[in-house]
């Protein structure tokens, strides 16, 4: 089991990427760069692959309808290059909301989308013939009758020094076909508010289906959840609730805010996790402005289960159990003055 941690978009940068210089010689193995509708994630990737030495890199998401499938597959192998072959391209489908409004492209097909953009990677990557696909959302070169007829097949050049032909693709999927499409052809799976104690309620059965259509060439699929790090003995009752409450607003943001009242992928999670009641008080709150109101709803348990905040003992159970649901990379936020130690002790728990 590894571990990572995830970097916001959201400001203090510079400040993170030194964090990460100090958590990597700690035992980070790697780290996420999120991108949403803020500065591109590509060019932090580069700048992080200049200040470290060991860490994999990954993006947390690209999402599908921001780039062409061909210019995907050259920033991820830009990025494998220049990181010697320490990148992980994570990618996604965003939402409507952004997809539409902010890259004024029609939201069509998200779960084939990506897909078609994974078969296209590893097409180019591999460089054993000149790129080409005809698929429903993709095609190259453009079929006659489109654009000016000139398009021709064409290989990846080649760098200074290969990247890898098989780049790790992970997939932040959410619900049913396309939790199931990234069972059978991702390389990872990024799922958010992951509890092991009850995810089967939620995604069990469409894992399951995609698991049993994945080619074993592609080993297992690897998974990456986790939350806010905190390990101290003093860390029980009200102690331990305290910082579970730091995560609050952004479970009742992603869970209340997130997308439409009627089209909000995150409050579905959270209905089937069987917190129903909370998911639609919590959306109820959020929608109406109370947001403190709403991050008061989130259910204690969802966020007990899906942190590692707790004694060392606790954190031990709750080890056991996310390797037991299949997670291979644990996903941190350390919290606190002991982060360095933390990350320490965890790694040594893990080893």
């Amino acid at each position: 089991m590894k571990l990572s941690m995830m970097l916001n978009y959201a400001g203090g940068f510079h400040a993170a990427v030194d964090k990460v210089v100090e958590y990597e010689k700690a035992g980070l193995d790697a780290v996420w760069i999120a991108e949403a509708y803020s500065a591109d994630a590509i060019s932090q990737v580069g700048y992080l692959a200049a200040k470290t030495s060991k860490v994999e890199i990954g993006t947390g998401i690209l999402n599908v309808f921001s780039r062409t499938p061909a210019l995907m597959a050259m920033t991820a192998a830009g990025c494998d290059y220049v990181s010697n072959g320490r990148f992980i391209l994570g990618l996604g489908a965003s939402g409507p909301q952004v997809v539409e409004g902010f890259h004024g492209m029609p939201y069509e097909k998200p779960m084939l989308r990506i897909k078609e953009y994974i078969q296209a990677c590893r097409h180019i990557w591999a460089r054993e013939e000149p790129f080409h696909i005809e698929g429903q959302t993709v095609q190259a070169p453009l079929p006659a009758g489109l654009g000016t007829g000139l398009g021709k097949a064409l290989k990846i050049i080649k760098p200074g020094a290969e990247f890898r032909k098989d780049i790790p693709i992970w997939w932040a999927s959410l619900m049913g076909l396309s939790v199931t499409a990234t069972a059978e052809v991702a390389d990872g799976w990024m799922p958010i508010f992951f509890d092991p104690d009850k995810y089967q309620n939620v995604w069990g059965d469409d894992l399951k289906k995609g698991i049993a259509k994945r080619d074993p060439s592609l080993g297992q699929l690897q998974i990456t959840a986790g939350g806010m790090l905190a390990i101290d003995e003093s860390l029980t009752g009200e102690a331990q609730t305290k910082i579970l409450d730091f995560s609050r607003p952004n479970a009742a943001l992603y869970i209340g805010g997130m997308g439409a009242r009627d089209k909000n992928f995150y409050n579905t999670i959270c209905k089937k996790y069987g917190y129903e009641k909370e998911a639609i008080e919590i959306q109820d709150l959020y929608l109406s402005g109370k947001k403190e109101e709403a991050a008061a709803a989130v259910p204690g348990e969802m966020l007990a289960n899906s942190n590692l905040v707790g004694s060392k003992s606790f954190i031990k159970e709750r080890i056991a159990s996310f390797k037991e649901a299949g997670v291979t990379m644990l996903s941190i936020n350390p919290v606190g003055p002991n982060a360095i130690q933390n990350i320490e002790t965890l790694k040594e728990m893990i080893s």
